[in-house]
């Protein structure tokens, strides 16, 4: 392929707004750490007179690979009184997706409801139940969640029967995504109940236990399987017609593993992209995985991230 050819293609309407935490990353590489896997919060932190940038210092842990963040929130938070109506709607204008982290849920929400108003598709990434994560849900297409957020919110019993519920309780989403960390990723893709009477209803646990079945563990790159569209029942839940997806994560050799921060914002994002770009879920699952992969390459939330010249970004060029 040529140069030219090997670029991963840009969508026809490429124009993502997010609104959330920006914040400063300090990172320490370490050989061990008692209490990995944590975040902790500080208890006073000076930045200035007139407040605090949000900030967060990471520490990584070599033997095991993991990282432990210690935050800093920012204040004063944003206020919907500090972004003027004319502000909103040219942040807005000619937008495909608007995305959500549930940070300052107040002017959040307040962007939200206008990208509603716009019909423009909305993302949230939940990954804990935050302030005012419920109202943005609410308006959400499409919704991320962090591995343990499905059955937090719902108390179900599974990740799987908790996916059938958050459809349930969110008729506006298109689909939910849990990311599973190095155990990869879970979709449930909401289709159209036309003739879903005809359909015979499965249970959804079963359902996905058969999906890691299918796997395929001859390979290191991520992979996806689905199934056909189905009615999946959770019981005492209810039942949902859609697709069921798993996606694997890329098997990562040790010598390569260097840091995970921020290995989520770039699922987060690359699902944005594949949004953008209409991929189908098979093609946007294990883009997702592998920029996530990528980015766990190098040290930091950034530095990682592969470009549009990344020769395996350019098999996904519809």
């Amino acid at each position: 392929m040529s140069s030219d050819s090997a670029l991963l293609s840009l969508p026809d309407n490429p124009v993502i707004v997010g609104f959330g935490g920006v914040g400063v990353d300090l990172l320490a590489t370490v050989e061990s750490f008692p209490k990995p896997d944590t975040k902790n919060r500080t208890t006073q932190f000076k930045v200035s007179k007139e407040g605090t940038t949000p900030f967060s210092y990471i520490i990584i842990d070599n033997h095991t690979k993991t990282r432990t963040c210690i935050f800093t929130e920012g204040y004063p938070t944003m206020v919907p009184e500090d972004l003027s109506r004319a502000k909103l709607l040219s942040a807005l204008n000619g937008a495909r997706v608007a995305y959500f982290d549930v940070r300052m849920p107040a002017t959040a929400l307040v962007i939200a409801r206008e990208a509603f108003r716009q019909n423009i598709s909305i993302l949230v990434d939940a990954e804990r139940p935050r302030e005012g994560l419920n109202d943005l849900l609410d308006l959400a297409d499409y919704a991320v969640c962090s591995e343990k957020f499905p059955q937090t919110w719902t108390e179900a019993s599974s990740i799987p029967r908790a996916l059938v519920s958050i459809l349930l309780r969110l008729p506006r989403l298109k689909f939910v995504i849990a990311t599973l960390g190095k155990d990869g990723c879970i979709m449930l893709q909401k289709c159209a109940d036309a003739e879903g009477s005809h359909l015979e209803e499965v249970d959804v646990d079963n359902s996905m236990k058969s999906l890691t079945m299918r796997k395929d563990d001859s390979t290191t790159m991520p992979t996806c399987v689905a199934s056909n569209v189905t009615k999946f029942r959770a019981d005492g839940i209810g039942s949902v017609c859609g697709r069921l997806y798993f996606g694997t994560s890329e098997k990562i050799p040790p010598s390569e593993l260097i840091d995970t921060t921020g290995a989520g914002d770039a699922f987060v994002g690359a699902v944005l992209y594949a949004i953008c770009a209409n991929f189908s879920p098979e093609k946007m699952l294990p883009f997702a995985s592998h920029v996530a992969a990528a980015q766990c390459r190098a040290i930091g939330a950034r530095s990682g991230l592969p470009y549009r010249t990344d020769p395996y970004l350019a098999s996904f060029i519809n």
